[in-house]
């Protein structure tokens, strides 16, 4: 019996090439296409996260309403920054925090000595939430807050009452930090510390602040003291530093300052 070698087309190699590629191609559209079919989903949802975090902080989950309903009791307006005034022109309800902090016509660069947040660049316009009772008064004001901890950036908000220096409550809606450490800012037992603890000075300066260890009566200046996150030093560390940004003079100062002139 005679033996023959059975030498491969010369174009079977290129084929098995084309259709692989083929294949890639169609399955980057698909995914493309399905990300683009999403988007819109992906944003409702994180709207609709924020929106459940504000109305939860604000206690109008308590007066019997939905997330929804609730929703609409806020009166909510644009700040700029750097003047303290409101801008109605701007569209606070499709506002997106982390895609202003990147576009350099809606944000502004900072210096390092005035980037205590790490954020790099600081929107230009940022959303308030009020809640106003029957007769006018500002019952709530709720802030947005973000700054870098150890491994992520925190984004989140914190709700004053009326008098703008005691903390109704605070709560972070998006984050990366390590479970069971920085990632403790979601335990309901530590942020059960923050209701009446107060955020400014006599002077109007910000003193808010996590501490080592625990904070008792016996603490001095308690009333500006939380318990810090234990063993996560970064991220404590890092949520003093948001705090001191957003509640100074280049975060949501100048805006607390016209409001409490206007009240007085």
């Amino acid at each position: 019996m005679t033996e023959t070698n059975q030498t491969p087309a010369p174009h079977s190699g290129r084929r098995t090439l084309g259709v692989a590629i083929a294949v890639c191609l169609v399955c980057s559209l698909i995914v493309a296409s399905t990300a683009v079919m999403l988007k819109p989903i992906q944003l409702a949802n994180r709207i609709e996260a924020r929106q459940q975090v504000l109305v939860e902080l604000a206690g109008l989950t308590a007066r019997g309403l939905s997330a929804e309903q609730a929703y609409r009791q806020f009166d909510v307006r644009m700040v700029e920054l750097a003047s303290g005034e409101y801008h109605d022109d701007q569209d606070a309800e499709q506002f997106e925090i982390t895609r202003a902090g990147k576009d350099a016509a809606q944000s502004i660069s900072l210096a390092p000595e005035q980037d205590l947040a790490q954020i790099r660049r600081k929107p230009k316009y940022l959303p308030v939430y009020q809640v106003f009772d029957q007769a006018g008064k500002l019952e709530t004001l709720v802030l947005p807050i973000y700054g870098y901890g150890l491994w992520s950036t925190l984004y989140g908000f914190i709700a004053l009452e009326g008098d703008l220096r005691t903390v109704r409550g605070i709560q972070f809606y998006q984050h990366a930090e390590t479970p069971g450490l920085g990632g403790e800012v979601d335990n309901s037992r530590w942020l059960d510390l923050w209701p009446g603890k107060v955020v400014f000075d006599d002077d109007w300066q910000p003193r808010i602040e996590l501490v080592k260890g625990a904070v008792s009566t016996d603490t001095p200046d308690n009333q500006h003291k939380v318990d810090g996150l234990s063993g996560a030093t970064m991220t404590t560390r890092g949520i003093n530093n948001l705090l001191k940004f957003w509640f100074g003079q280049e975060g949501f100062r100048p805006f607390l300052l016209r409001l409490r002139e206007k009240r007085s």
